[in-house]
């Protein structure tokens, strides 16, 4: 494992006051791992909408713009070695952080952008459509690595995705050279995976499903696998690690009765998780021999 330099993260994403969702979840993961991270909220909530209706603190699109800019000329953004981002609060946003995004790699060719498009889950999106296409149509395409769950990357492919080889091949579609997608089809019995696609390589990682899990768990996984990214680790340990720390503080947290992630008892989860984690090597597509059946 060769450790890389430890520059910082943007992280840019939604901020609640109670709970441990969005750049709540994904700043606590980072710096527990050992990243310096400058954290920009989209928005500010009292809590995540899942527990009621609240009152949303929006940033006028030209203020978030103007923030924006004001990081490009930052005298410090060469010290950045990734970008993560999330929840976006309005539409304009994405065009946004695609001028960081470009900006901070002109500074940094080698830095990593992550784009989680927090867009939906199995009940449709929850963002409006304008923000959802923005992600898709502006931030996709710039990124390293994106970490959709199987219903946002769905939506994005415009076509059901019933099977992991359906998921493979959407992602293949969209065009980052390495896509995380969560909820994929398990292979165990009563469980759920984490399927990383690079290259021609597959990845599986599944883990027991425990019902009504508190929200947080995709921005948390992001922010676990991006760390152990940047620290140099192969992507499957890297894999293997995040999806058993993720799995080790929501079984923490069920057993709590939490309704919130409970990061602050769990720190040791996220730098040394015991969870057991099945791994599989699926087969690519793109690996089968010509003339052979699925």
């Amino acid at each position: 494992m060769r450790e890389m330099n430890k520059g910082a993260v943007i992280v840019v994403s939604s901020h609640v006051v109670r709970g441990s969702v969005g750049n709540r979840a994904a700043v606590f993961a980072l710096e527990v791992l050992g990243r310096p991270v400058w954290a920009l909220p989209t928005i500010v909530l009292p809590w995540h909408p899942g527990h009621g209706p609240a009152t949303r603190l929006r940033f006028p699109d030209d203020d978030f713009d103007s923030v924006i800019d004001d990081l490009i000329r930052a005298p410090w953004l060469g010290e950045v070695s990734a970008i993560l981002s999330g929840y976006f609060g309005s539409a304009r946003q994405p065009a946004a952080v695609a001028r960081l995004v470009e900006a901070a790699k002109q500074k940094n060719p080698d830095l990593l952008y992550v784009c989680d498009p927090v867009i939906g889950d199995l009940g449709g999106l929850y963002v409006p459509v304008e923000t959802a296409t923005a992600i898709r149509e502006r931030l996709i395409p710039l990124a390293d690595l994106a970490t959709p769950n199987r219903y946002e990357l769905q939506w994005m492919a415009g076509r059901e995705l019933p099977s992991n080889q359906a998921i493979i091949e959407a992602a293949g579609d969209l065009g980052p050279k390495r896509m995380l997608v969560t909820s994929a089809v398990p292979m165990m019995a009563k469980g759920t995976g984490n399927l990383l696609l690079s290259g021609r390589s597959a990845l599986l990682a599944e883990h027991r499903l425990i019902d009504n899990p508190p929200n947080g768990l995709g921005d948390l996984l992001a922010a676990v696998f991006l760390a152990r990214l940047l620290e140099g680790m192969d992507e499957e340990k890297a894999l293997q690690l995040a999806t058993s720390s993720v799995f080790e503080i929501l079984m923490q947290t069920a057993k709590r009765g939490g309704d919130e992630l409970t990061l602050e008892s769990d720190a040791s989860s996220l730098s040394t998780p015991i969870a057991m984690v099945q791994m599989r090597r699926l087969l690519h597509p793109a690996l089968r021999r010509p003339g052979k059946g699925s």
